[in-house]
């Protein structure tokens, strides 16, 4: 039997808590707009898959490690103007090239404003409703060899995997050794045309002699790059973070 006392448990029982907490003002609001029923429970099911929505974002922000502030809006445009902003905002407003397995590449002297732009793209990517995860170059290499070391490189490339976008920030300050360019390159191999990395360097290609131990190793590393990819060269004669240093001291 029908009965409306019992709605709020059952929408407790089946794990509705948006649903349980606006039933009753939303009902209160379609009566006054003379909703049909459907349009009543659409209004409810919208707030409770916004609800999930939300969390979901909220989750996947926390597991991708994303500096904090880092985004598109705390980005200051105009102290950085070799930037193409509408590039960036291209980037950050459309995850078709993630979806696409294509990669983006960052290059620039420090404090240009790379690590910034980067995060601020994969946050935009998350909202989007893609996995995402940032590490610092080295830190992550010193994992892979770790997992090397206990033959666990396999495993640890797949759980890489499960994220469509990987950020790999200053990939130059790795050491030239082969033990971690080798790694580092398995990695590059492993995502190349199905997940996508976010790739930031103080190192133009043509000095990534300096990061692989092997010249042919670092030719096939940048081939897979640049395959399917955007570049961004930033030159600025002045640093992003002295010039953010600079206006926030005025």
């Amino acid at each position: 039997m029908v009965n409306s006392v019992t709605l709020p448990l059952l929408l407790k029982q089946l794990g509705l808590p948006m649903m349980y907490r606006h039933y009753e003002a939303t009902a209160e609001e379609a009566a006054q707009e003379h909703w049909t029923y459907p349009d009543y429970l659409s209004a409810l099911s919208d707030l409770e898959v916004s609800s999930r929505r939300q969390k979901r974002i909220q989750r996947h922000i926390k597991e991708s490690k994303l500096p904090v502030g880092k985004t598109i809006d705390t980005f200051d445009f105009k102290a950085a103007k070799s930037i193409n902003a509408a590039q960036i905002q291209a980037l950050a407003e459309n995850n078709s090239w993630v979806k696409q397995a294509n990669n983006l590449v960052i290059f620039g002297p420090a404090g240009v404003g790379k690590t910034h732009l980067a995060s601020a793209i994969a946050y935009r990517m998350v909202e989007q409703g893609c996995r995402a995860l940032f590490m610092p170059t080295t830190m992550l290499v010193q994992k892979l060899q770790k997992a090397r070391s206990e033959f666990k490189l396999a495993d640890q490339l797949t759980k890489l995997a499960r994220f469509p976008l990987l950020i790999l920030d200053d990939i130059g300050y790795v050491k030239k050794s082969e033990m971690e360019t080798s790694v580092l390159f398995e990695l590059i191999a492993d995502r190349y045309e199905t997940n996508s990395l976010i790739i930031t360097s103080n190192q133009p290609f043509g000095e990534w002699d300096q990061i692989f131990t092997d010249s042919t190793m670092a030719v096939a590393a940048i081939d897979r790059l640049i395959h399917h990819a955007t570049i961004i060269n930033i030159q600025e004669p002045l640093s992003y973070r002295k010039s953010q240093a600079n206006k926030n001291n005025q």
